[in-house]
């Protein structure tokens, strides 16, 4: 007879925090030495339902490069993280935050990508970033390339287009894993890594004046060389850092098919595949047999260095980490309403409510998501990003009553627990954002995922002046109960 005690709850280290990303939250864009990135020359939208984060051509970014300003480019200026550090890391403390996730900005280290020497003055600030987490007992997990590649790169090589940006990444790596080595536990090399099949924001390579198999085939490559890079990070952070883990990150899109028809399920299937194609290659250390059709019948050939796919092999992440908002419905005929995801549109799901952006909320999908990510790879996983966008109101008292977001959070924290119950190995939650800071996709303030309140406009009016919500005091007593007071 089998028996084993069952799973009751979260682990007792299990790490409760919130997410960012350096171009959403530092600003500071043009001090101390810091190159302008991919992020900064991306217009905020002017229609929040039509718009595209990739719309990007070599025009709008000379445009961009020539505006002195951040009225068009909310991502230079952030919420000034750069200069409220303390705070904001302070008041992370105050909620009983056990890791908080950020990124490097690659430009702050070195500001053309490729430079000879990196920038003392941007080394320093994390420095002083991980010694404050440190003073509160906050690990940090740190994103090494979060959609803010420096833009030389992508003026001079067509950003991961070319082979030539693995090595400017590789030589930045081994620097801050150098740098930081007795500051960092946990890393993850790209961000939301399946971004690079959409465009600009994930491969900084301009091409939007090619055909659309030529794009696929532009996108492709650059993919295969960061999994190359990512592959090289981990041998660095390995060979420096024996204790160290370092994952991979996956912008999870749940497919569900339309109806029982079997070509609704196939088109599912499909769709899922494409999805889980990276991790596929990142965890399992090769490229999975199903991408040959794929790219048989889209006209894709990869150039690869002879090494490659033995680095991939010798080198897979420690662990899985994955952005979860949504689940998406797939059908071989799609013709019903389309509903907005994050950066690319899905059926719509009769059975959810939706956001104020019409991103359809589904508990249940990260339960089912978790569990298919477990059975598949059987690596520590670690959701990374989770939140509610939503357009806030400050009473006349001051108080910010979001009720909305501690029934989304509470919800989905739930089904983590329940997928713990199953049998998940699960390493923590980050939400997603802690606190206001500039929408990823529109560049817009109002769409506002924080605990904590960020006294400033989409046109960046205001005060800066850090306030906290309803939901900061209910997610300090998940934290402090580990999720079992919700």
């Amino acid at each position: 007879m089998y028996s084993k005690q069952p799973i009751t709850g979260f682990k007792p280290d299990f790490l409760w925090g919130g997410a960012t990303a350096a171009n959403q939250i530092e600003g500071a864009w043009n001090i101390d030495g810091k190159g302008l990135t991919t992020a900064e020359v991306v217009q905020k939208a002017t229609d929040r339902q039509n718009f595209s984060m990739n719309a990007v051509t070599k025009d709008s970014i000379q445009t961009a490069i020539d505006d002195p300003t951040d009225t068009l480019y909310p991502k230079r200026r952030g919420i000034d993280f750069y200069h409220h550090y303390k705070e904001d890391i302070a008041l992370f403390a105050k909620m009983g935050f056990k890791a908080f996730r950020m990124s490097i900005a690659w430009a702050r280290i070195f500001p053309n990508g490729d430079d000879a020497q990196p920038n003392e003055k941007g080394l320093a600030f994390y420095d002083n970033v991980f010694a404050e987490l440190k003073k509160y007992n906050i690990e940090p997990v740190v994103t090494l390339s979060h959609y803010e590649m420096p833009l030389t790169l992508t003026l001079k090589y067509n950003g991961w287009a070319s082979r030539e940006t693995i090595a400017a990444f590789n030589r930045y790596t081994e620097t801050v894993f150098k740098r930081y080595q007795h500051q960092v536990k946990y890393w993850m090399t790209f961000n939301e890594i399946n971004a690079g099949t959409w465009g600009f924001t994930g491969t900084g390579a301009v091409d939007d004046t090619l055909a659309p198999d030529e794009q696929l085939q532009l996108r492709y490559q650059a993919l295969h060389h960061q999994f190359v890079a990512s592959s090289i990070a981990v041998k660095q952070c390995h060979e420096l850092m024996p204790d160290a883990k370092i994952g991979s990150m996956l912008a999870r899109m749940q497919s569900y098919p339309k109806t029982p028809n079997p070509d609704d399920v196939r088109q599912a299937q499909q769709d899922d595949e494409l999805n889980l194609f990276f991790t596929d290659v990142q965890v399992r250390g090769e490229y999975p047999n199903y991408m040959n059709r794929y790219f048989n019948d889209h006209n894709i050939t990869l150039e690869m260095a002879p090494d490659d796919l033995q680095l991939i092999k010798d080198y897979p992440v420690d662990y899985l980490s994955f952005s979860y908002y949504m689940s998406m419905v797939s059908s071989a005929k799609p013709a019903g309403e389309k509903t907005a995801g994050n950066l690319i549109l899905g059926e719509k799901n009769p059975y959810l409510e939706a956001s104020d952006w019409g991103w359809q909320i589904d508990p249940v999908g990260l339960r089912i998501t978790l569990n298919n990510l477990w059975e598949r790879y059987g690596v520590p996983l670690f959701v990374v990003e989770n939140g509610l966008g939503a357009i806030d109101q400050v009473d006349a008292d001051g108080q910010i009553h979001d009720e909305y977001r501690i029934d989304y959070m509470r919800k989905h924290i739930e089904q983590m627990k329940e997928a713990v119950k199953d049998g998940v190995d699960l390493m923590g939650y980050t939400m997603w954002g802690p606190i206001d800071l500039i929408s990823a996709s529109t560049s817009e303030m109002s769409k506002r995922y924080g605990f904590i309140y960020v006294d400033q406009d989409d046109d960046g009016n205001g005060t800066l002046a850090r306030s906290r919500k309803e939901s900061f005091y209910w997610f300090k007593n998940v934290i402090a109960s580990n999720g079992e007071d919700l």
